[in-house]
């Protein structure tokens, strides 16, 4: 490998003034006062302050119109509850409302099967946010006895990410600094100088999504909800926020 390197440098010397592009001064130069390059990544944790759920209500019926008008009910009932339980408008928002035909599958005869249509069967699935993370197990509750028959969630975020990031920010640039002057010492340098900062995608971890494609069967008469627990019974974890930071030094003496 010396071999390699001192044949490049007397190949280089070799070449005409006129052919090279970079002057000699500036290899000494470079070599006075060398470039280091380091990457960090820096994240923190913090338990959430909001949480996302998604409900749905489904209901059946002869005709189009008797299922949409049925769900609509059961709709405006879950509503009534949402609203109870203290989330505002704005945080609440109807993600998707369809009707699809029911059918009705006859026994088999000679091999084949037919289908009949049995009616029609309409949902409505509604996105809501709450900031109250522990009392997300009586939400839920008050929901299902309010005729919600789906429910994603819960997906744990951050009302505001933004000061936890700058903290990760500062704690990366002061580890960059850290690792680029220890480089420097043992090269035989007194200090160094940013020179740059190139920040990558910050980056956003939910820990734990507890509740996930949790479905409810509908039921004819839904019992009161139950008491709420001393302790609810969903944790929420911890998020995770960071960045990611290219910086440049120059060493100096």
């Amino acid at each position: 490998m010396l071999r390699s390197f001192a044949f490049a440098c007397l190949a280089a010397l070799a070449v005409p003034a006129a052919g090279q592009n970079v002057p000699a001064a500036t290899l000494d130069q470079l070599a006075a006062t060398p470039v280091i390059t380091v990457h960090i990544s820096e994240q923190l944790r913090k338990p959430p302050d909001e949480a996302t759920l998604r409900v749905g209500t489904e209901a059946p019926a002869d005709t189009a119109s008797a299922a949409l008008a049925a769900n609509n009910a059961k709709t405006e009932k879950l509503l009534g509850a949402i609203r109870a339980a203290g989330i505002e408008s704005k945080d609440i928002q109807t993600q998707g409302v369809s009707l699809a035909a029911d059918y009705a599958y006859d026994p088999p005869v000679n091999g084949r099967q037919n289908r009949r249509l049995a009616g029609y069967i309409a949902r409505n699935s509604v996105q809501i946010k709450t900031r109250r993370i522990d009392q997300l197990t009586q939400l839920i509750d008050s929901l299902t006895a309010s005729g919600a028959t789906e429910i994603y969630g819960p997906e744990f975020s951050m009302a505001d990410p933004a000061p936890l990031r700058a903290e990760a920010r500062r704690l990366a640039m002061a580890r960059g600094e850290a690792e680029a002057s220890e480089y420097a010492r043992n090269a035989g340098f007194a200090r160094v100088q940013l020179l740059s900062v190139e920040e990558g995608v910050s980056y956003r971890v939910n820990d734990l999504p507890i509740v996930s494609g949790t479905r409810i069967p509908p039921v004819a008469a839904p019992p009161p909800p139950p008491a709420a627990p001393e302790r609810d019974s969903i944790e929420p974890g911890q998020i995770a926020t960071g960045v990611s930071l290219t910086l440049q030094y120059r060493m100096q003496r």
